[in-house]
């Protein structure tokens, strides 16, 4: 696999793993308890929470993902920094307010793409919906290298 390749699978396989982790961290659960329920040996799934996960296929992250029913969207782009996931559905909601118009803007093409459109409003609803996740999580790892830098 070339660089490129290599950092965008890196990047993508990073973030599921960390929506994993936020779903054990929510099933307020024993690591072997939240193992179980996802199928998988404990010392994995603590691999997982750890952000260790190099060594970890994206395939595997993806089947622990479905079985935890998180419903995400994998993007790649032109750049390895465009490659993320974003993740959707009401359940995942919370009431909490945001500072960043770009993850409110996020958040309302989202909702809008879930009412009834036409399937052409749906495809442009969804389109542009990637391209703000796309900017956020840009900006969010510029401004966390800018933050490494500063220390």
């Amino acid at each position: 696999m070339s660089f490129p390749d290599s950092a965008t699978v890196a990047a993508l396989r990073s973030d599921v793993a960390l929506q994993i982790a936020r779903y054990t961290h929510r099933l307020g659960t024993t690591q072997l308890a939240a193992a179980r329920q996802l199928q998988l040996p404990q010392p994995t799934l603590s691999k997982i929470v750890n952000g260790r996960v190099s060594d970890l296929s994206l395939e595997l992250l993806i089947r622990v993902a479905v079985r935890a029913g998180i419903p995400m969207t994998l993007q790649t782009g032109q750049v390895p920094q465009e490659a993320g996931v974003f993740v959707s559905g009401s359940r995942l909601r919370s009431s909490r307010t945001s500072q960043s118009k770009l993850a409110d803007a996020a958040r309302a093409s989202l909702s809008q793409s879930e009412q009834r459109l036409t399937p052409s409003q749906r495809l442009k609803a969804f389109l542009e919906h990637n391209q703000l996740i796309g900017a956020l999580q840009q900006a969010g790892r510029a401004a966390e290298a800018q933050r490494v830098r500063a220390t």
